[in-house]
């Protein structure tokens, strides 16, 4: 993944065009789904407004707003590993909703005002039913705990200048969620999002169709109903579950993460042309690959057992997931224009890249020789076997050469890693930053490997390990 990092200097910028609920299709809220290549998707195939997955407002807490000049985008990124909680462009600006996971309204506030400028709308998640937001007092939780909930959106409501939403799943007695609700629309927020099953019923379960009409005939806010995908298969479908649920909007969940087409009024269009869509704005905007892959996966299903599909699965990088579908080299040259503008890769973020500290270096004993030193990547998949791995072949070059294996250093900052290799008295690293020690260490054999002519550079910048 690619960042460009600026010092922020632009002004922050009233919304005038104030977002409605309406008679609007939504793409609702995915784990993992709801990030900027599959939104601006939606948009594109006719959704009128999107949602983001789930974001926890410690994460956006801990980052800091960027203003990415390479891809035209506002990104907020996690000050300690560099990875981004949340990307957003002008294309969507006046239509994304950021849904937030939250316990506590002064926090929400604090998330609100970061964010207001950059966004249409936020919506609070009452209904999620996993168990890190049950837990944590969130999601599904505040639906027992009515007044905090209303605290939290009368908190941003009182003090935010763009709409404020909910969205909260059933209870098994439809007098109860009609309760719930009028408590929580007093509290002046835009709309509510009713989930017509209950914090313990799956999508196998009927949704309740006929509390969430119930709803929508007691209160004066929209209700924008959710939950129907099991009767949804193309366009006209939506239109027939609005009506069945009489509500003011819909929001799609499962059916547009299997094929985000459903929003198009003249069909919905072969997969092969969704997949090829979906995954040109990953490149445009630099998704990183395990997001995009998995979006993909969703996508696919059983097709991931096809000869491709299996293909597709072993993947690794964002250039090799295109190559499948022909875009790996549209993917390549993007990325070296990207690259060409000053972004940073996401192995060259630094644990100090968000600090006034200067870098830090990596600490040798007085004696030791200079370190050999290759911007690498270690990428998995581009080594077939065990023994072909970095590691496995110095093990089998000490062992011809009867001379001790080499011992590695890990230099653990935040949430990153680096490894220094020694080999004889020498030093070898990448200058990558990883995510865990165990690719650290790789990427340090590797460049070991390489110092030593084990591995060819130039079969590292054709496969990926380096760009140039």
């Amino acid at each position: 993944m690619f960042f460009f990092f600026h010092t922020l200097i632009d002004k922050m910028t009233k919304h005038f065009d104030r977002l409605t609920y309406d008679n609007k299709l939504i793409l609702a809220p995915m784990v993992r789904v709801g990030t900027l290549p599959m939104r601006l998707l939606a948009l594109r195939y006719g959704a009128d407004i999107v949602y983001t997955e789930e974001l926890i407002d410690w994460k956006f807490l801990k980052s800091v707003r960027i203003v990415n000049e390479a891809l035209g985008t506002i990104d907020y990124i996690d000050k300690s590993d560099g990875t981004v909680v949340f990307r957003t462009c002008n294309e969507e600006k006046d239509r994304v909703v950021v849904q937030m996971g939250t316990c506590d309204p002064q926090r929400a506030l604090k998330v609100a005002k970061m964010i207001e400028n950059d966004i249409a709308g936020i919506d609070i998640n009452m209904g999620c039913p996993k168990e890190f937001s049950l837990k944590g007092g969130m999601g599904a939780a505040l639906l027992t705990q009515p007044e905090k909930a209303k605290a939290i959106l009368t908190t941003l409501v009182q003090n935010v200048n763009i709409p404020i939403t909910c969205k909260i799943r059933v209870f098994e007695n439809a007098e109860r969620t009609i309760s719930l609700v009028k408590e929580l629309a007093s509290t002046g927020i835009s709309a509510i999002a009713v989930h017509g099953r209950t914090k313990q019923e799956r999508p196998q379960h009927l949704n309740r169709n006929s509390t969430i009409k119930a709803v929508a005939q007691e209160v004066d806010i929209p209700v924008i109903a959710n939950g129907g995908s099991r009767e949804i298969d193309r366009y006209n479908d939506i239109l027939a579950f609005k009506k069945s649920c009489g509500a003011s909007s819909v929001m799609v969940a499962r059916a547009a993460e299997s094929n985000c087409s459903i929003f198009c009024k003249s069909g919905v269009k072969d997969l092969e042309v969704v997949i090829k869509d979906y995954l040109k704005l990953a490149i445009e905007y630099d998704n990183s690959p395990s997001n995009t892959k998995y979006c993909v996966q969703n996508m696919l299903k059983e097709l991931q057992e096809t000869p491709r599909g299996k293909k597709f699965l072993e993947c690794q990088t964002l250039e090799q997931i295109c190559s499948i579908w022909g875009l790996g080299e549209f993917c390549r040259k993007k990325q070296l224009e990207f690259q060409s503008k000053g972004m940073l890769g996401r192995r060259e973020v630094t644990p100090d890249m968000f600090t006034d500290r200067p870098n830090k270096k990596i600490k040798m004993q007085d004696d030791d020789h200079d370190v050999f030193q290759l911007k690498c990547a270690f990428i998995r998949v581009n080594f077939a076997k065990d023994i072909d791995l970095p590691k496995s072949k110095l093990i089998t070059y000490c062992g011809r050469n009867k001379i001790k294996v080499p011992t590695y250093q890990i230099i653990h900052e935040n949430k990153l890693f680096r490894a220094v290799a020694t080999l004889e008295g020498r030093k070898y690293s990448s200058t990558y930053w990883e995510k865990n020690k165990r690719f650290a260490e790789q990427g340090a054999a590797l460049a070991c490997c390489v110092g030593l002519g084990l591995i060819d550079k130039q079969s590292l910048i054709d496969d990926g390990s380096i760009l140039e």
